[in-house]
């Protein structure tokens, strides 16, 4: 069900949010090419994109020199012209958390659901929706994008999707009873720390970044939206906050779809 936020104590960014840098700003993109000398992974992506598209992951330093002479190349050909100057396309780059917490060899992420119900007053809502699994084992390594990519779209990419997309979305009730059996113990977790600690975290995490935005929605009287997050918890059982989604996928697709996301489509009406 969908439970009020209400939290007082703020976090730091460091505390749930990887280290990211715009590439459409000249500081910023300045200060992760100076910053990204050895071997290191990092995940580029569009700040307005869904479904996965235009992602891409630099590996080594010579993809972060190609990057980087690309943007360069873009900026001499504009300023050559004598053109009004176009930034480069909004993207971020985000350092990449490699050794993620793993679901039978699987990486995962967890999708839940931030909604903005009012704004005058301010009423927000959380969901808890699914976990998203790949379809293969994890292999830092690996090129496939579908190892390290979780959702629907890109997972689709992958051959095996079609005899295992079931198998590939998670209730939160399997998930709770997944870590109840695999890892209370030998990390020493409270019972349901999904229904608990890792809950309790989500909704501290939301609520802070829609504090951060809020003044943007001081005049929009009437706003309504429901934002997809995705969540990432690595093997220290920390969890990383990896983005906020508007329009979020609400398809069905799966048989635990099927009953979430009416669910969620619901009850935010």
């Amino acid at each position: 069900s969908i439970g009020i936020l209400f939290f007082h104590r703020l976090l730091k960014m460091e505390e749930f949010f990887p280290e990211s840098f715009r590439l459409d700003l000249k500081d910023e993109r300045n200060a992760f090419f100076e910053l990204c000398k050895e071997e290191q992974i990092w995940i580029c992506k569009p700040s307005c994109s869904n479904q996965g598209r235009g992602i891409f992951l630099l590996k080594n330093p010579a993809a972060v020199n190609t990057l980087q002479a690309k943007l360069h190349s873009t900026e001499e050909n504009l300023l050559n012209k004598r053109v009004p100057y176009k930034a480069p396309q909004a993207r971020i780059v985000q350092r990449y958390i490699h050794q993620p917490l793993l679901l039978e060899g699987k990486k995962f992420d967890v999708r839940s659901y931030l909604l903005i119900a009012c704004t005058a007053p301010y009423v927000l809502f959380f969901a808890p929706g699914y976990v998203r699994l790949t379809c293969v084992n994890y292999d830092a390594a690996s090129d496939d994008l579908t190892v390290h990519l979780t959702n629907q779209y890109v997972q689709k990419k992958n051959s095996l999707y079609s005899q295992l997309k079931d198998e590939t979305v998670w209730r939160m009730e399997h998930f709770n009873s997944y870590v109840n059996e695999k890892f209370r113990k030998t990390n020493g977790l409270p019972k349901d720390w999904v229904f608990t600690v890792f809950t309790k975290r989500m909704q501290q995490i939301m609520l802070q970044c829609f504090l951060a935005a809020k003044h943007k929605l001081d005049r929009k009287l009437g706003y309504f939206d429901l934002i997809g997050c995705d969540f990432l918890i690595d093997e220290n059982f920390k969890v990383w906050l990896l983005e906020m989604n508007a329009n979020p996928a609400l398809h069905t697709n799966c048989k635990v779809l099927r009953d979430i996301i009416p669910t969620v489509v619901y009850e935010s009406l």
